[in-house]
């Protein structure tokens, strides 16, 4: 059973998400938040699985309060799934480097909010390759300042390599077909790039290349 939490100041958003996912017998809305502070309070008390976070609220917003989630090491196993009315905007490059998991358009097909909360659940990113070519396309073109807690060192030429071409948008199978690798291989590298880095998942891991530096935005 996936437990998740429902943030958004808006009762139709919350009723409409609350009703297509009781409908599903292995997922449980265990509560429901009306701005950020509630989120974060809510998150900690009812520990779900995943928080469905609006990014717009009154109060803290969805940035902060995934932001507040992600540095609570008592809710390391909370994802935060991040929804927004407006696209690939300046919103979310900012809730992805607080921690978010990933995002999702509000106007999403049920079907495709079903997925996403089951894939943020079991710890992988929503962020599939297009997506993530489009967002640093966008939106990385002028990196916050680089994160210098963790270093390029402590990565092998490999995994530097590996993370350089997660950051650039590539999928395992696509990473393992350009290094003649396989891709169990390559998930392998990009796990222990992960673990060595201190990411939470995929979506840190773009985050991180990008602002250390190891790699730099092409401009259009």
């Amino acid at each position: 059973m996936i437990r998740v939490l429902l943030a958004d100041d808006q009762a139709l958003m919350r009723a409409g998400f609350r009703a297509l996912l009781d409908a599903e017998d292995d997922l449980e809305v265990v509560g429901e938040a009306v701005d950020g502070a509630s989120a974060v309070q809510l998150t900690r008390r009812l520990r779900p699985d995943v928080v469905l976070m609006d990014v717009q609220m009154p109060g803290l917003d969805g940035i902060g309060a995934t932001g507040r989630i992600a540095a609570d090491p008592d809710l390391a196993a909370v994802r935060v799934l991040i929804l927004t009315n407006y696209g690939l905007d300046s919103y979310v490059f900012a809730a992805l480097r607080a921690g978010a998991s990933g995002f999702l358009l509000k106007d999403a097909d049920p079907a495709d909010l079903l997925q996403a909360v089951a894939v943020v659940a079991r710890g992988d990113a929503l962020l599939a390759p297009a997506v993530t070519r489009t967002l640093i396309s966008e939106f990385v073109a002028v990196p916050a300042p680089p994160d210098r807690t963790a270093g390029r060192e402590v990565l092998t030429a490999r995994e530097q390599e590996i993370v350089e071409l997660v950051a650039r948008g590539l999928s395992n199978d696509e990473i393992a077909e350009q290094m003649v690798i396989s891709p169990l291989t390559a998930k392998t590298h990009v796990n222990r790039a992960m673990t060595k880095l201190h990411c939470r998942d995929r979506a840190q891991l773009v985050v991180w290349a990008y602002e250390s530096g190891l790699v730099t935005p092409r401009r259009r």
